[in-house]
């Protein structure tokens, strides 16, 4: 395995599997990171390449230092991956859209990312209250905060499992207008009371529901599913990671509706409304990491992946 200095992957052992039973041609790494699954990917086979795209710029820097051993079989692209068609017709020369034999989504933010204090990510640290994948453009979780209402902030903190104490805290931090870290942490325990609040930072939830809003993560994944499954080959395989239920409820969705061809029909008559499957997925339930990757690495706890292979039609 590459150095994990930078952000040590999850499911590696089982996304390096899938890697190696597709046929030749490109993966998209479409959150790159720091380069781990796609270093493993490109270490343990031969006949693949890797196309990169990521918007936070320190990691575009560290997977470019992962990846030189690598040559010209890996390619680092500066895009999210709602972006995909377009990276496609901007790197010709590297690949054809016939040559995407595989997508790969890992997901949500990474260790790098909740580890720097400057980002904003984290409530473990006091810092400026930013939160943005890219850091180069876009509004920060501060001026996020500013500018909606306090109707829109507890819609977003619903949507996201902050639910019974969602009201309080959106007032409290509306009236707060926190621009750090320290002030979000201390506004959230000041509208929680102390009988209430669940294992963990009271704030977590709150701090996960800004990060989706800043980064637009819901649209982008929404966007980047039906982006990514377009983009693949006959045969080739749509891999994503996800970490929170919000997001791994889109997935699974997304994923049952190819497998059906949309089909709702009552399954008692079987379907007669002649809807066509467009994938076949790897099986209803989610993989989950094994207990020793767990152990080892604790934030494989939480992710869960799905896998769907596009039919030819």
């Amino acid at each position: 395995m590459a150095d994990e200095s930078y952000h040590r992957p999850v499911l590696v052992e089982e996304i390096v599997e899938i890697c190696r039973a597709l046929p030749g041609g490109v993966i998209i790494d479409a959150t790159l990171g720091g380069g781990g699954h796609a270093a493993a990917i490109l270490e343990a086979t031969e006949h693949v390449r890797i196309l990169g795209i990521d918007r936070d710029p320190e990691a575009r820097a560290a997977a470019a230092s992962r990846l030189a051993p690598f040559a010209d079989r890996a390619r680092i692209v500066s895009a999210s991956f709602a972006d995909v068609p377009a990276v496609i017709r901007a790197n010709d020369d590297f690949l054809t859209p016939s040559s995407v034999t595989g997508v790969l989504m890992d997901l949500g933010v990474s260790s790098h990312q909740l580890d720097d204090p400057s980002r904003g990510f984290s409530f473990r640290f006091d810092a400026p209250l930013d939160m943005r994948m890219d850091p180069t453009t876009g509004e920060t979780a501060a001026e996020l905060i500013a500018r909606i209402s306090q109707d829109e902030l507890v819609h977003l903190l619903r949507v996201n499992g902050e639910g019974r104490f969602a009201r309080a805290i959106a007032t409290a931090v509306r009236e707060g207008r926190p621009t750090t870290t320290g002030e979000l942490v201390a506004l959230v325990e000041r509208a929680v009371p102390i009988p209430a609040r669940r294992r963990g930072n009271v704030a977590t939830r709150v701090f996960q529901a800004l990060r989706i809003a800043v980064n637009d993560e819901q649209g982008q994944l929404d966007d980047g599913l039906q982006a990514a499954f377009d983009s693949l080959a006959p045969g080739g395989a749509l891999i994503v990671i996800s970490y929170h239920s919000g997001e791994d409820r889109a997935v699974k969705s997304f994923l049952h509706e190819l497998s059906t061809g949309g089909c709702h029909c009552p399954p008692e008559l079987g379907c007669v409304c002649g809807a066509v499957p467009s994938a076949r997925i790897l099986r209803a339930s989610a993989v989950l990491a094994r207990p020793d990757e767990i152990a080892s690495n604790p934030r494989a706890r939480s992710a869960r992946l799905r896998v769907g292979w596009k039919l030819a039609r």
